[in-house]
């Protein structure tokens, strides 16, 4: 019994490894891929301060020798993971299928296009709603007390740090639905932690955005709290569905 447990975590072990390796492999090409574009990916970064300076947009600065190539580097590995989400979503998938029932396996797939959709919504919404409104603020920040000449690797770690978090905060609706989908965690037991999230609704608006402005911060926050209440009405709406599906299989027939 010992050997054939041992065999079995073995097993899992080597499983999740191929994953990751797989998973690590489809980033790489993906920040090979986004390399050559990384110019491009920082002019697009750069629009939504398009404002600042009479409209002439921010002047980006290097001060090392080595910021630009490590920007570059930064954004391509970024890019890559963006690039590579669908497949690190899939390996995700296949690895924790076999432990799932077939309902519960088509619920998983049917959950990554979902999670990549609300990744996008996450990124459009901080490319612009919230960088707009933030970037202003923080580069006309002093009116004048000194001349801001912001360097490149402070401004896209900036940008990428927002954009990133965004994105992953709006899979939470997803994320509860398929928690709700596999019965793991039902929609009341959320409702009962509902005045938890707007707690940590706030901690994530101050974490994720640079600036001490509490607009820009309940921006955040705001749409955090919208989604959870998503959240709870798709987790409702499956917990429904498998009360449903419970009823029709136990009126079936014997036999």
């Amino acid at each position: 019994m010992s050997s054939s447990r041992e065999l079995t975590l073995i097993e899992h072990l080597s499983e999740l490894r191929r994953r990751i390796f797989i998973s690590v492999v489809a980033i790489l090409i993906g920040a090979m891929v986004a390399f050559l574009f990384w110019t491009d990916v920082v002019e697009l970064l750069k629009r939504p301060a398009q404002e600042v300076n009479d409209g002439q947009g921010v002047n980006l600065i290097a001060t090392q020798v080595t910021e630009l190539l490590s920007t570059s580097v930064k954004v391509s590995l970024v890019g890559g993971f963006v690039l590579a989400l669908p497949v690190i979503l899939y390996q995700v998938i296949r690895f924790v299928a076999p432990g799932l029932t077939v309902s519960e396996r088509r619920y998983l797939l049917l959950f990554m296009p979902g999670a990549l959709l609300a990744f996008c919504c996450g990124l459009a919404f901080a490319y612009f709603v919230l960088t707009p409104r933030a970037l202003p603020f923080l580069l006309t920040f002093g009116g004048g007390a000194a001349d801001p000449l912001i360097r490149i690797s402070n401004y896209v770690d900036v940008m990428l740090r927002l954009h990133f978090w965004m994105g992953l905060s709006f899979e939470t609706p997803v994320i509860m639905y398929l928690l709700g989908q596999l019965g793991i965690v039902s929609a009341r037991m959320f409702s009962r932690f509902r005045k938890y999230w707007v707690v940590i609704a706030f901690i994530l608006g101050a974490i994720i955005t640079p600036t001490f402005d509490p607009l820009n911060q309940t921006l955040v926050a705001a749409p955090l709290l919208a989604l959870y209440e998503v959240g709870i009405l798709l987790a409702w709406l499956a917990g429904r569905t498998r009360q449903r599906s419970r009823e029709e299989m136990t009126s079936l027939p014997e036999g």
